[in-house]
Order: C-alpha cells, then sequence, then structure tokens
C-alpha cells in the first residue's frame, strides 16, 4: 500500500520506467539519441500549429485534430515519445502548462454575467458536478466492467467539461440567450471542481479500496485545506500582480512576462503549500484580475490567448502521443457502450435535474444537455493517477491500465460529436442561425445609435461595441444594447454576445482601429460582411485593401459627414420597395442627397450599400437611407 502524496499538478512526478504503462509499446518503437531532442519538440510545435490551422480552414474543431496527429505521430508511426523526450519533466511540465491555460480561461470570466446566469452557473456546478460523478461511476461499473474504486475514480475525473474545447466550440457556434456564458462558466468551474474530487476520491483508493471513514475522514480535512490555500493564494496572486502595474513600477513590455512569472509562482508555491489547491489559485486569480477596474489587464488577456492555443496544441499531442492505440482497440463493446451511455443519458440527466426551477427554456436545456466534451484536464489526470496507483499496487484494484484508454477514447468521442453537432443542434434548436444577419457595430456615436434603432425595426439584432463608458451607457439609455470593451483585444469575441450576429460594421473615427477590427473579425464572420466606414483624407490610414474592410456608402459619405447630417436632423428612415415604387421613385421622392445605407428582403437577408456592389433596382425589399429633416424610421 502507497501513501505518497503524488497528486495530479504534484512536481514530485517521478520519470517514467520501462514499468510504466504503454512503455514501449508503439510499433515503431523509438529510442531518441541525444541529437533527436530538439527536432522532436520541434516537430510536436509544428505539428500542433499545423493542425490548429487546418481545422480552421476545414472549420472542425481544432482538438480533434490534435488528438488525431499526436495518436498518427506516437502509437501509430512512432515518430513521438513523449516519455523518452521528456523523462521526469513530462508531468510537470504538463502541470504548469494547465495551470496557465486555467488562468487564461479565468481572464475571461465576467462575475456581472452571474446577475442573470448565475443560478444555472451554480447548480450545473453543483448538482450537475454530482448527478454526472454518481451516474458515470455508475456506468463505468456496469458497461465497461470497472471494479467500484475505479469506476467512483473515474467518474469524478470525467465531472469535468474541458474549456480548452467548448471555448473554441462556442466560437464557432455563437449561440443565442445564455447558453453561452452559462456554458463558459461551467466549463471553467467545473474544471477546477472536478479535478479536486478527483484528487479526493485519488487519495480515498490510495488509502484503501473500500472507502471507509478511514480514508474519507482526513481526506475531507485536506480537501477544506485545499481550498483556504487556493482562494488565499488566488487573491494574494491578483494583488499581488495589480498594485505594482497600478502604480507603474512595471514597463508596458514586460507585464505580459511579469504576469506569466507569476502565475507559475504563485501556482507552485501554492500546490507546495497544500497539494491541487494551484489549479484553484490561478484561476481564482484570473477572475479577480478580469472583474477589477483599477488595472488595465486587456493586454495580457490577449498575451495569454496566444501562449494558451500553443500550450494546448503541444499538450494534446503529447498526451495523446502517449497511448498505446492497441489498449483502445481492445478495451471492447462495453467501453464504447460506457461512452454512448456519457452522451445520451448522463450528460442530459445532469442538465435535466440541475436546472430544474432556472430560468433557462427548454431549448436552452437541450442545447446544454448536447455540449459536454472532455479536453485537457481530464487527459491529464488519468494518465498520472493510472501510473501512480500501479505504482502503489492498492489490493483489489484490476484494470488500472484502463483508465488513461477509455478516458482518451471519451474525449475522442465527445470531441467529435459535440464538435460536429453543436452547431446543426443550435441550428435545430433556433439559438443559431446558418447565416445569420446581426451587426455588431464598432462606436457608440450618433450616427451608429440611429443606425442600430433603424435595423432594429427590422427584426436585426444589433450590439454596440464602443471604449467609451460614457458613450456605451447612453446607448443603453436608448434602449439598445451596448457593450464597453476594446473590440481588439483576442477575446472580446468571447466577451461579447454574438449569437445571431453575422456583419461587422466598424464606424469609429479611427481608421487604423476600423481597419484592424474588420482583420480581426474576418475569420468570425468573412471578409465580405466585414465594413468600415470612409473617412476624410486627412484621417484614412494608408492600409492596403488586403488589410482593411469592405468601404461603406462611398467615398464621400466619411463619418464626419454623415454625423454632422444627423446633427442637422436627418434620420435614418425605413421604406418599403415594390415594383411601382423602387430605387429610382426613393430617390425621386426624398431628393438628390439621400442616401442608400442598407436593403434587406423579405428572408431577413442584409445587404450593405458599398462601392464594389452598390444596391440595385430590387423589388420587395425594404430600403434603410438616410433621409432630410422630419422623415424618421418607420
Amino acid at each position: 500500500m502507497c501513501n505518497a502524496p503524488a497528486t495530479f499538478t504534484s512536481l514530485r512526478f517521478r520519470p517514467c520506467t520501462q514499468d510504466s504503462p504503454g512503455y514501449g509499446a508503439y510499433p515503431h518503437e523509438v529510442h531518441l539519441p541525444p541529437d533527436s531532442f530538439l527536432p522532436s519538440l520541434a516537430l510536436i510545435a509544428v505539428l500542433g500549429v499545423a493542425a490548429q490551422w487546418v481545422a480552421w480552414r476545414l472549420n472542425l474543431p481544432s482538438i480533434l485534430l490534435l488528438l488525431l496527429t499526436g495518436l498518427l505521430v506516437g502509437p501509430l508511426l512512432g515518430w513521438v515519445d513523449p516519455d523518452a523526450l521528456l523523462g521526469e519533466l513530462l508531468f510537470p511540465v504538463v502541470s504548469l502548462s494547465v495551470a496557465v491555460i486555467l488562468f487564461e480561461g479565468g481572464l475571461t470570466l465576467d462575475i456581472a454575467e452571474l446577475r442573470t446566469i448565475g443560478p444555472a452557473v451554480l447548480r450545473l456546478c453543483t448538482i450537475g458536478v454530482a448527478c454526472t460523478w454518481v451516474l458515470t461511476a455508475l456506468a463505468a461499473h456496469l458497461l465497461a466492467g470497472m471494479v467500484w474504486p475505479l469506476a467512483i475514480l473515474l467518474g469524478a475525473i470525467l465531472t469535468v467539461t474541458g474549456p480548452t474545447v467548448v471555448g473554441p466550440l462556442l466560437r464557432q457556434v455563437r449561440p443565442r440567450g445564455a447558453v453561452g456564458p452559462v456554458s463558459t462558466w461551467e466549463g471553467i468551474v467545473a474544471d477546477v471542481l472536478g479535478a479536486t474530487l478527483a484528487v479526493l476520491v485519488f487519495h480515498s483508493v490510495l488509502v484503501g479500496s473500500e472507502f471507509s471513514a478511514q480514508g474519507l475522514g482526513p481526506a475531507l480535512k485536506g480537501l477544506s485545506f485545499t481550498l483556504g490555500t487556493g482562494i488565499l493564494a488566488g487573491l494574494g496572486g491578483a494583488t499581488l500582480l495589480g498594485w505594482p502595474l497600478r502604480r507603474h513600477w512595471v514597463p508596458d513590455h514586460l507585464h505580459s512576462p511579469v504576469a506569466l512569472v507569476l502565475v507559475l509562482g504563485i501556482y507552485a508555491m501554492s500546490d507546495a503549500i497544500s497539494p491541487e489547491s494551484g489549479l484553484l489559485a490561478v484561476t481564482l486569480m484570473g477572475v479577480a484580475l478580469r472583474n477589477q477596474r483599477r488595472t488595465p489587464v486587456g493586454h495580457i488577456i490577449e498575451f495569454k490567448e496566444n501562449v494558451r492555443t500553443l500550450l494546448i496544441s503541444v499538450l494534446f499531442i503529447i498526451l495523446a502521443a502517449r497511448i498505446d492505440s492497441n489498449e483502445i482497440l481492445t478495451l471492447g463493446p462495453g467501453a464504447w457502450m460506457f461512452v454512448v451511455a456519457l452522451i445520451l443519458i448522463v450528460r442530459p440527466a445532469a442538465v435535466a435535474l440541475s436546472t430544474i426551477g432556472s430560468p433557462l427554456n427548454h431549448r436552452e436545456r437541450i442545447f446544454l444537455a448536447g455540449l459536454a466534451p472532455r479536453g485537457i484536464v481530464a487527459a491529464a489526470v488519468s494518465a498520472l493517477f493510472g501510473e501512480e496507483l500501479l505504482r502503489a499496487q492498492v489490493p483489489g484494484l484490476e484494470g488500472i491500465e484502463q483508465l488513461a484508454p477509455l478516458t482518451f477514447l471519451v474525449i475522442v468521442v465527445t470531441v467529435v460529436v459535440y464538435g460536429l453537432g453543436a452547431r446543426p443542434l443550435a441550428r435545430a434548436l433556433k439559438l443559431a442561425e446558418a447565416a445569420p444577419q446581426g451587426v455588431l457595430i464598432v462606436g457608440a456615436n450618433p450616427f451608429a445609435k440611429a443606425l442600430a434603432h433603424a435595423l432594429g425595426t427590422v427584426g436585426l439584432k444589433v450590439v454596440l461595441v464602443d471604449s467609451n463608458h460614457a458613450a456605451v451607457v447612453d446607448a443603453n439609455l436608448e434602449g439598445l444594447t451596448a457593450r464597453c470593451a476594446n473590440v481588439l483585444t483576442e477575446d472580446s469575441p468571447e466577451l461579447l454576445p454574438l449569437g445571431g450576429i453575422g456583419h461587422l460594421f466598424a464606424l469609429t473615427p479611427n481608421d487604423e482601429v476600423n481597419s484592424l477590427a474588420c482583420l480581426h473579425y474576418h475569420e468570425i464572420f468573412g471578409r465580405a460582411r466585414c465594413f468600415q466606414i470612409a473617412l476624410p483624407a486627412s484621417a484614412a490610414s494608408e492600409s492596403p485593401g488586403d488589410l482593411r474592410g469592405r468601404d461603406m456608402f462611398g467615398k464621400s459619405a466619411t463619418l464626419p459627414v454623415l454625423l454632422s447630417r444627423i446633427e442637422r436632423g436627418e434620420n435614418i428612415r425605413v421604406t418599403p420597395l415594390s415594383e411601382e415604387f423602387g430605387l429610382d421613385a426613393w430617390h425621386e421622392e426624398y431628393g438628390p442627397h439621400a442616401l442608400p445605407l442598407f436593403s434587406v428582403d423579405a428572408s431577413g437577408f442584409l445587404r450593405a450599400n458599398s462601392p464594389d456592389r452598390p444596391l440595385q433596382q430590387i423589388p420587395d425589399v425594404q430600403l434603410i437611407g438616410l433621409v432630410g429633416p422630419g422623415r424618421s424610421a418607420d
């Protein structure tokens, strides 16, 4: 029996040996000579980024391609052997990387969202996690044939829903309503709770295969100490980073490096005081920094987003490369039935029980029931716990070697099912559109607000975003949906309500900001749907055409001209066009200075009046145009 404090995030991990599960089991066994170390590391990084790019081009979940790439270069081809490559540094590197990923996830959580979605998030992270744990353990025992201690441990591990997978999926789907923020919060919070729960169960299994009071009592006491340590360390880390930044003791170019080093330090210190408190500490540190107003952290968030993308690419390939493909293929039909039960029974039951009495409607609950992919934390936890349990040789624990392969099977299948099915499900539930026509307007000036009102009258969703807090408050007071944010930060698509949004109109007085906003969002909306307003020659940048959005309304319709016309009392009016009253008749009605802006057809399709594609004489559309004083929107 082993009582060693080996844990998921422990930096005291012992090196893999020939007795480790899966070691040397590749069809082409790898023995790395010293001069192969650098090429192997470079290969992992190159393949990780390449898989991310291919996933973007094919519009597929990036995690799926990363897992397949890891399986290809590891167990199938034998090009990469992570154990031989990193040795005893393997799991410490994984642990520190996961810490950075969860810190970045905490930076995306806005506590203000909990005013509306708080009850749903709380129930999903308590009742939902408990229900998932119990039902998963039951399915693992009855279907996969695991002994009870291992089934209960696997149930705890699989309570996590990976934010590294959920975030990219939500960015692709862009669902309306509360399901987006709820899924984001659940993914990050449940990751921390699930990892902590898994540690509690793991220690109980190490003490003895039966869950007696002898093992559970000390584990609960240790859990309380872990939670307290994590909370204090996280809040202390946020204070320690914010204090020098507010006083400008750190130069701008060192903000992100200092933040990264401090995250790693807080994680290691907290985990050294109380094993497994590090994950909670760094997540809470990110949440605290995100929701304070005295220290700007937008540039740190952007840096961490780039680091996270690289870390996820490398980690999934490394962990997938360690799996013996023969072990997955020989799991048997019970393992596949177990995975099916997780998708069709466990997740729907957990969502149904935890959302009773919540403000979520039935369509939102169905979507949540169809979104529970597992990610990097489940992979890392199962791999480490499996090896530690084999070393401990706890009596009565049969089938330990199935823990990591079964977890990876769950990860692969859930990523495939939820990754390919989330978007069709959202469209079927009318939580997302195949070609959303809503508009994200960058800028909350008078012309932008008048345009938002007019677009709203034809049934289009409009969201304004501006970094000027006073302008955003004025827009909200007028009944518009407006957010105060920097649209150029990397995480702005995740922070803004983009459900039903399909166009970007950049209407700020800064031409470079408009160009950068279009470049930032063209991967989401497409280049053809990102427009920017013309500015006077003195204010316009000299950006080439491929580095800016499409021009709106023509070169003469500059923002100062449009603002001046609004100030003089002109209005943006919605006018139905027909065979009898077409575009030419509209010009005759409103005069030569009337400016057509957009047309919306009967199906709700929005078309902008642009120099490269001006509005044509099309009947049965609603024309949105800027007309003289006294003519308001219908």
